[in-house]
């Protein structure tokens, strides 16, 4: 650091995510005081303190002797010395520590609970608000997690479990472990623990693999955050919720990347580094692209990501993938979509029958066990309504859009309120979603068309003509409705009923309406057939290629 210059400090969260997003965090501060933070961000942060806050009180019950617990309300300062008093003492267990400042590296952190290893040392075990892993059933297997009891470290083979991949975790354990190191206190094997939403077992990471990757990172990360490495915006996930996408210098990142026609705007995330890899900096240059696909392409059919750049240039949203567009009908059709809030539960099932919007809901703030009544007399009536179909010798088919919230629901819920009147087995919803009659039409969509825009709902439905009546709808924004129109931090708010229950209706219809507009049961000009080009239009630069494409590109 070179003197004068203002020590700048990154704790584990900036280890992953966007590079760019970091260092205009690092250079605006001033912006990012005017900002109010995200309603849904700022609840997602609630509950996980709140389930921090369970997990310590039930360990700390347990054995309450073998507990230091840092006072969370004193300084930074304070707490990170209460911390390695803790430890020079030998305490067995410690919640909430939290170590010096590193001024020289720039390293900050801590971690929910320091184990004191027999063999020296302590091991870090973070607490997170999120699924660290998945049941299985015991069955022979490459690899095995290693978990241990919560309230005794002994690490073992879990043939019960398998490990759902959260580099978050690793690289947040990594940090901490180098600042234990730092203070000579790092366990005698590389090793931390993981307790996650489900707060049954310890996972736990054997470190060495990690530490490597995690040098590197972090030493290009403290570069970005004291200003010593430059960046440009690149378009990620993530993008969706920054507040960078459209605040800061020249407009923000979106304004940045259309100025620049940069690649990741067709091709987002590392999709973009492959392509720079290769000299392709450009939307223009992708859609230029004649030879073969690179060898390290590994992100779906080339050809289909070329033909998304052509169809950026000339404002397509979408591109045919043949020239009949299908999605499977049936005589009786029900869309259905669901609202939950977090892990916490489903506490709507929506769904339209012959233009008839129906809710099955509860009320009562989740969790509740009012929760499986609603989801019951839905899971009858869907069934009921098929069946009838059936019997009078009429095909049926359910519809919803991004099928992996709905089967996680109906499979959470046919675990948690099993055995009930009405409430499935899992069996049986197995056999549902796993027939012809349960239709994904985001599945549809990607099968169907290129998006060179998107593929979700509220990126499609307006292409079918559909229009949401609440401006600000959207999974993030029903999050704060939810809050309120249960109580959570006041009395019940019913306008917010009625704003989630026409959100949700809403979104069933545009499921309908897409449906209808891909595949129309009678011969209308209003349909995908008609209004969106087709792959043939995109088939190659210009000069060879038809006048949609040739043109739009001239122009």
């Amino acid at each position: 650091m070179a003197a004068g210059e203002r020590p700048a400090f990154l704790d584990a969260r900036g280890l992953i995510g966007c590079r760019h997003r970091l260092g205009m965090d690092a250079a605006h501060p001033e912006m990012l005081a005017e900002v109010r933070e995200d309603a849904g961000v700022e609840q997602r942060r609630a509950a996980a303190q709140a389930h921090r806050e369970r997990v310590r009180d039930t360990l700390v019950a347990a054995d309450p002797e073998s507990w230091v617990i840092i006072d969370p309300t004193l300084s930074a300062r304070d707490r990170a010395a209460a911390t390695i008093r803790a430890c020079e003492a030998g305490a067995a267990r410690i919640w909430g520590g939290l170590l010096p400042q590193e001024s020289d590296t720039g390293r900050r952190g801590g971690a929910e609970i320091f184990l004191r290893d027999e063999r020296g040392g302590y091991i870090p075990v973070i607490v997170v608000n999120h699924k660290v892993t998945d049941p299985r059933r015991p069955a022979p297997a490459e690899f095995h997690p290693l978990t241990s009891d919560l309230l005794r470290w002994h690490p073992e083979p879990d043939r019960a479990r398998k490990l759902r991949q959260q580099p978050r975790d690793q690289q947040r354990l990594a940090h901490v472990y180098r600042m234990l190191e730092r203070r000579g206190l790092a366990p005698s094997t590389p090793v931390g623990g993981v307790i996650g939403f489900h707060f049954d077992r310890i996972l736990v990471h054997d470190l060495r693999p990690v530490l490597v990757d995690y040098d590197k990172r972090y030493a290009d990360r403290i570069a970005v955050v004291r200003g010593q490495a430059q960046t440009v915006p690149s378009k990620v996930p993530e993008c969706r919720q920054c507040i960078w996408w459209n605040r800061g210098p020249g407009g923000g990142c979106q304004a940045w990347l259309n100025e620049h026609r940069d690649v990741s705007v067709v091709a987002p995330g590392s999709r973009a580094e492959v392509l720079r890899g290769h000299g392709v900096r450009t939307i223009d240059e992708l859609a230029g692209w004649t030879g073969p696909e690179p060898e390290d392409w590994q992100h779906g059919p080339f050809e289909e990501t070329v033909v998304t750049a052509r169809a950026w240039l000339v404002d397509a949203p979408l591109v045919r993938r043949f020239d009949r567009v299908w999605v499977r009908r049936a005589d009786v059709e029900v869309d259905v979509d669901l609202e939950s809030y977090q892990e916490d539960g489903a506490y709507l099932w929506g769904t339209l029958l012959d233009g008839v919007y129906r809710p099955f809901v509860t009320w009562d703030p989740l969790p509740t066990e009012d929760e499986g009544r609603s989801f019951a007399e839905f899971w009858v009536w869907l069934m009921g309504i098929r069946d009838e179909a059936v019997a009078a010798g009429r095909t049926f088919a359910a519809y919803c859009y991004s099928r992996s919230a709905e089967d996680k629901w109906l499979y959470e819920s046919a675990r948690r309120f099993a055995g009930r009147p009405g409430v499935p087995t899992e069996a049986e919803v197995t056999a549902f979603v796993d027939s012809i009659q349960w239709v994904d039409m985001f599945q549809a969509v990607t099968d169907q068309f290129i998006c060179p825009s998107g593929k979700g709902l509220k990126k499609i439905a307006p292409v079918a003509g559909f229009a949401w009546r609440d401006p600000e709808a959207g999974g993030e924004a029903s999050m704060s409705w939810y809050r309120r129109a249960v109580g959570y931090d006041d009395a019940p708010d019913l306008t917010q009923r009625t704003r989630l229950l026409e959100y949700n209706e809403d979104d069933v219809r545009a499921t309908a309406v897409l449906r209808e507009w891909m595949n129309p049961t009678t011969i209308r000009e209003h349909c995908a057939e008609r209004e969106v080009p087709a792959l043939s239009d995109f088939a190659g630069p210009p000069g060879n290629s038809p006048d949609l494409w040739t043109s739009g590109a001239q122009a």
